[in-house]
């Protein structure tokens, strides 16, 4: 019998096979010592358990992605919410997030939520992402904006809503799917979201395909890797691959540089390169010092 997981607690797992019959797990012993921990969206072979008594977790299928933080698997959509307003978006945890994404294989979208309180802000934040292939969109939760276009991308959709906390992805949710997921608002002394999400946990929802809720959070690593691949993951920069004078290029402080010409012409935004450009630098560190 095979399903997916759709919540882990303390060693405790719940899983849905296809017909909608849910399973309270545990992982068998041999994954433990193969040091495999099943992870919120895992598709996996399940033995069901004998009336009250815990099922268990024979197999994790393959993954199709995953990621270490937030720690799930097999998803088809980040949606990464940035705030118009408070908290102060913080863009270089949405380059971080649409980075990781994109090295794991996972589509990305851009919903600035609150975009009614500042509209302005709002615009200039989309502008900034207009060629990093997000399909930027301002909504707003609490209103209504938005949500009808952001609800037919993710159709059928395994997906998830990142970001930092007190951008209003618990209360995008429940605009998107009617749910009633605990929302936390901000903490007026330091203006920073509370996360009210603990762990974890994939949700049905109607019209096919099911939503992650996810613990909010304000720091992201990313895996170690060559750094002339962070380009890679930069959508705006391929139509200029190739025509830089040096090659390989990393686009950052080299002459003669198409990116940088795109940049110095308005067709790629300063600010978003900038981050790039700090990204590079700090993955170039952590390169040279992976042996350390």
């Amino acid at each position: 019998m095979t399903g997916v997981i759709l919540q882990g607690v303390g060693g405790f797992y719940t899983a849905r096979d296809a017909a909608g019959n849910m399973y309270t797990l545990r992982a068998q012993g041999k994954l433990r010592r193969e040091r495999t921990k099943p992870k919120v969206g895992d598709s996996i072979e399940l033995v069901p358990g004998d009336g009250e008594a815990h099922g268990w977790i024979r197999r994790i299928l393959p993954r199709r992605n995953e990621l270490v933080r937030p720690p799930v698997a097999n998803i088809d959509v980040i949606v990464i919410v940035a705030a118009a307003a408070t908290p102060d978006p913080d863009l270089m945890m949405v380059d971080r997030l649409m980075l990781n994404a994109r090295r794991a294989g996972i589509d990305v979208l851009l919903a600035v939520n609150k975009s009614d309180l500042d509209p302005d802000r709002a615009r200039d934040i989309l502008s900034q992402y207009r060629g990093a292939q997000a399909s930027p969109m301002m909504v707003c939760a609490d209103t209504g904006e938005g949500l009808d276009a952001l609800r037919r991308k993710l159709v059928g959709k395994v997906h998830a809503l990142a970001g930092q906390s007190g951008a209003g992805k618990s209360t995008m949710i429940n605009a998107l799917y009617g749910l009633a997921l605990e929302t936390g608002g901000l903490s007026r002394r330091i203006e920073r979201g509370k996360n009210t999400t603990r762990h974890c946990q994939l949700i049905p929802v109607p019209g096919g395909g099911m939503v992650l809720d996810t613990p909010g959070f304000s720091l992201l690593e990313s895996d170690v890797f060559d750094p002339v691949e962070m380009k890679d993951s930069w959508p705006e920069f391929a139509p200029y691959e190739g025509q830089c004078f040096f090659q390989p290029c990393y686009h950052a402080t080299e002459p003669r540089c198409a990116v940088r010409d795109a940049v110095a012409a308005g067709e790629i935004d300063p600010r978003r390169h900038s981050r790039y450009a700090a990204l590079l630098d700090e993955m170039k560190q952590k390169w040279r010092d992976r042996y350390d």
